[in-house]
């Protein structure tokens, strides 16, 4: 049986190489990630993107490719600094702001929305690790005190917690990303720091037209937490980015935001992804600790779409088998009875829905050992993955670009399959390749959907228990 919750790898200088992407997709991998916050050549990012097609290819997986934009993330920018680090002393006073003048340069100009003053608000950087208190701020430019000895490296990420900065919600660079993003075809979009429903605006009017590319916001601002269901219901997908997440809330807050998240993603059909420090340890050690374990444990009890590694494969020395660990770890917990909520659902919501239901109550009801989604966009499999049905979900689609985006989706094993002609047509096939696949055998039994009229995007309408000859 396949594994439901997938598993997002990121591509860093630990795993940019052939052999490693494809054993990555061997031991699991279903989704790989380009961080653009840290690729900042096109040509790198286009080599990425043809690597991963290629070898996806060879091994006949259908793999998503995940394009994280930065959006107006704060950084440390030492490009004109002859060291790529700063050690900062306990005590001392430092100025931080845009211009290379300043003790501690960063990548962009910082103002102050609110009306709430942030003198003795702290700025943390790389995730927290390094604290400084706010003594002073004139024409942008902060001065800061140190409360401890510290060296700051280059490009690690500036929080301001408890303020609210105005910044836009893209940069040049990001929409120089995106337009890079769909013109290479890849399958998911996520944006960093979004905080209110408006600002898929803007990257909407870059990524539009009947090939738009789905867009994952990442939850990592309290701004974001205000807004919740309204992100939600206005972005394709949710990320539950527990790193800044962390930084600018109290940290004893994550589980609770995390299940709250979760919960509000799966009414709203919402796929959702757990990030950060998912197995950290493995960075450095060949094994991650027993916390780590249970973490990624119950992100799929909690029946995530998918989980994130981060650090793990972009940089750290097992990125192989930190992969094939996360994969251990899911197959394993998947294996148990795990309890599947009853979804919440109304017949107001329109009759694909009610299509959904059907075929999720059929195949939990009698013995039913698949189910077959025909899908022309996804959205049929994306709709029976949402009341996460016991057995596994194959979905049929013409399109490449479409199995490889349904890579992300709980319990959805994507199949490229021909245009047909006819229901039977369709039906004789789609039997044909779950035979050639070994997905199911003779004697066995399961339950398809489909739109009928064929090949007609949006007209899921029929469902049908079929047994295997």
């Amino acid at each position: 049986m396949s594994k439901k919750t997938k598993i997002i790898s990121t591509i860093g200088p630990a795993s940019n190489h052939p052999r490693i992407i494809s054993n990555m997709i061997k031991k699991g991998a279903n989704v790989f990630r380009l961080n653009m916050a840290h690729l900042k050549k096109e040509q790198e990012v286009i080599d990425i993107i043809d690597m991963v097609r290629f070898e996806s290819s060879k091994l006949g997986r259908y793999i998503g490719i995940m394009m994280d934009i930065s959006g107006p993330k704060i950084r440390t920018d030492f490009s004109s600094l002859e060291e790529n680090k700063i050690h900062v002393k306990k005590g001392h006073v430092y100025s931080l702001g845009f211009s290379k003048m300043n003790d501690i340069p960063i990548n962009m100009d910082v103002n102050f929305k609110s009306n709430k003053n942030p003198i003795n608000s702290y700025v943390k950087i790389d995730d927290g690790k390094i604290n400084f208190k706010i003594i002073s701020i004139s024409n942008n430019i902060i001065k800061i005190k140190s409360v401890s000895d510290f060296i700051i490296n280059a490009n690690k990420g500036v929080n301001f917690p408890g303020v609210e900065l105005k910044i836009p919600s893209l940069t040049n660079k990001d929409k120089k990303d995106i337009r890079l993003g769909i013109k290479y075809n890849v399958d998911w979009f996520a944006l960093s720091f979004v905080r209110s429903p408006k600002d898929i605006n803007d990257f909407n009017e870059i990524n539009k037209g009947k090939n738009r590319i789905p867009v994952i916001a990442k939850i990592e601002k309290p701004e974001a937490i205000e807004n919740l269901e309204e992100i939600i219901s206005t972005f394709d997908g949710i990320l539950v980015a527990r790193g800044d997440l962390g930084v600018e809330l109290p940290i004893y807050k994550l589980p609770i935001l995390q299940k709250e998240i979760i919960s509000k993603c799966k009414n709203l059909n919402k796929p959702v992804i757990v990030a950060t420090q998912i197995l950290e340890s493995m960075i450095v050690n060949p094994m991650p600790t027993r916390a780590e374990v249970n973490d990624v444990a119950n992100s799929v009890y909690e029946n995530v779409d998918a989980v994130m590694l981060s650090g793990e494969t972009a940089t750290g020395d097992f990125p192989v088998e930190t992969v094939k660990m996360m994969n251990d770890i899911i197959d394993n917990v998947e294996k148990e009875n795990l309890k599947f909520d009853e979804i919440e659902f109304s017949y107001k919501q329109n009759s694909k829905y009610a299509i959904g239901k059907a075929v999720n109550t059929v195949s939990n009801n009698l013995k039913v050992d698949a189910i077959v989604v025909m899908t022309e966009s996804g959205s049929t499999a994306k709709i029976v993955s949402y009341f996460r049905p016991r057995i596994n979900i194959y979905a049929l689609s013409p399109h490449l670009s479409v199995c490889n985006r349904l890579s992300l989706l709980w319990g959805v094993t994507p199949i490229q399959s021909q245009k047909y002609l006819s229901t039977d047509e369709m039906l004789i096939n789609a039997e044909q390749i779950l035979l050639d696949n070994k997905y199911i055998k003779s004697g066995q039994t399961f339950v398809m959907t489909a739109g009928v009229p064929v090949g007609i995007s949006g007209s899921t309408n029929m469902f049908r228990i079929q047994e295997v000859e």
